[in-house]
């Protein structure tokens, strides 16, 4: 089944997969290459992103890794402003996809800029106005699975059953938006978020089974832990390990990818992309 998003009005295809380029403006990312510091940064990584064949950009002003310090939504709009401005004025037809939990950002982000997308890594739960504000504001929402805050996560990883859990969640959320006219749902396993390694590694394992809810399936995965750790490595190490990985995921049913490495994750489009047409 081909499906499909509507981003600004128009119906977007996902039978060949986006790649999602990063575009981190927090001064604490994780993986310290990702971080753009000023206007030339920030158009220099929307040039990268974009020549070597990324068809969004997904932004974020609150970093996410494990242990983050929580910044106030000012200081987050503060730093996405730039960015946002930028993707605006020079490139308007790139859709952009904001990461962010609160509900004020993202309303924010769509009326003053163009926002198309939102990608809430908390689905919902860190700020109960959100989903009513993206059926409002008519724009697809990416649901990630996550318990607790980016701070606390890894503290709450003791699943009975890791795949009925997240399945359920999956389950209750999606009836919750469709309920509210949310139209365009993406969903998001998590990786990384709220997991030990071994429970990534069983999420991927089963990702197929996503296909009983019939909406894209967005994996993240680039230069995370589940990698660097199993390798005894660093997260600058991990750029092979993230691409076996986002070429596992391809095979096994993801719509979109989202990473730091956009020349490589086209590849294994590409190459996953040819493998199944011979098949």
């Amino acid at each position: 089944m081909d499906k499909m998003l509507n981003i600004k009005g128009n119906l977007v295809s996902l039978d060949t997969p986006v790649v999602m380029g990063i575009l981190n403006v927090t001064p604490d990312s994780f993986y310290a290459a990702s971080r753009q510091r000023g206007e030339a940064d920030i158009e220099r990584r929307i040039e990268t992103i974009l020549s070597e064949g990324g068809a969004w950009i997904d932004v974020g002003g609150y970093s996410s890794r494990p242990d983050a310090e929580d910044v106030s939504p000012e200081e987050e709009m503060r730093r996405l402003e730039p960015a946002l401005r930028l993707l605006r004025d020079r490139y308007p037809e790139v859709p952009v996809s904001l990461d962010t939990f609160r509900a004020e950002v993202a309303r924010w982000g769509v009326e003053e800029y163009g926002v198309a997308l939102i990608n809430d890594i908390s689905g919902g739960e860190l700020d109960e106005a959100m989903f009513r504000t993206v059926a409002g504001l008519r724009v697809p929402y990416l649901l990630m699975h996550m318990r607790g805050t980016p701070r606390t996560m890894q503290r709450h990883t003791d699943y009975a059953d890791l795949m009925e859990e997240v399945m359920l969640y999956f389950a209750r959320k999606v009836r919750e938006l469709r309920l509210l006219g949310v139209n365009d749902i993406i969903l998001d396993p998590g990786f990384g978020f709220s997991k030990t390694l071994e429970q990534n590694y069983r999420l991927m394992h089963h990702l197929e089974e996503f296909a009983v809810f019939e909406l894209p399936l967005l994996v993240g995965v680039s230069r995370k832990s589940m990698i660097y750790r199993l390798l005894d490595a660093t997260p600058e190490e991990s750029l092979n390990g993230t691409t076996v990985l986002n070429t596992f995921a391809l095979l096994h049913g993801a719509d979109i990818l989202r990473v730091h490495d956009v020349r490589q994750a086209v590849e294994a489009v590409r190459i996953v992309r040819q493998l199944k047409t011979e098949a």
